[in-house]
């Protein structure tokens, strides 16, 4: 999914919460997730010290944000089943909190796990 810079203006502009329900209908609808990739996944950490894991709804988000301390990151996609199936359980397991949607500007919205896989699923029944 490319990501024209008039959408990701308006996108990056709304708050966590509207992000996290554009991020929502779009990785059901594409059928996958990003992170960033270089030696490993990037990682970041909550207000309370808590570690999470970035995820973004399109390739073009997550490059803008590969700056700073995650300069020279690259795109990864991530499927949704692998998401769903793989990913949300390790970090569940590991006590890690996903991160949904950082912006160049803000630490994006951190859901639990389960909340997470509940939106997913409720989004998934639509289709």
């Amino acid at each position: 999914m490319k990501v024209n810079p008039k959408q990701m203006e308006a996108v990056l502009a709304l708050s966590g919460a509207k992000r996290f329900e554009h991020f929502i209908k779009v990785i059901a609808d594409w059928q996958e997730a990003w992170g960033l990739c270089k030696d490993g996944w990037a990682l970041a950490a909550a207000d309370d010290g808590t570690t999470v894991f970035p995820l973004w709804p399109a390739k073009d988000y997550a490059l803008v944000c590969a700056t700073n301390e995650w300069d020279g990151y690259e795109p990864r996609s991530i499927t949704l089943a692998d998401l769903i199936e793989v990913l949300l359980p390790k970090l569940k397991r590991d006590g890690v909190l996903p991160g949904v949607f950082f912006t160049p500007t803000s630490k994006g919205v951190t859901p639990s796990v389960d909340d997470l896989k509940s939106a997913l699923e409720a989004e998934l029944q639509n289709y």
